[in-house]
């Protein structure tokens, strides 16, 4: 998939919390941090998100994605 913003790092997805509309994914990232992106409950089950995934986070603005590969 590609993506219009830059600033892509890959890392592995360690929580995932669900709320009633809204979920947080928290990704570790290779520089030793961690990196949350909140997301719809839609595209967390659109992506089968799990904890132990290997994502790509692309930042942008003020909007952190994360791209399943």
């Amino acid at each position: 998939m590609k993506a219009g913003a830059r600033n892509h790092i890959k890392g592995l997805v360690k929580e995932i919390k669900r709320g009633t509309l809204m979920g947080l994914a928290k990704v570790e990232v290779p520089a030793e941090m961690l990196i949350s992106s909140v997301m719809t409950l839609e595209s967390l089950e659109e992506m089968e998100l799990m904890e132990g995934d290997t994502v790509k986070v692309v930042i942008k603005a003020v909007n952190v994605l994360l791209v399943k590969e």
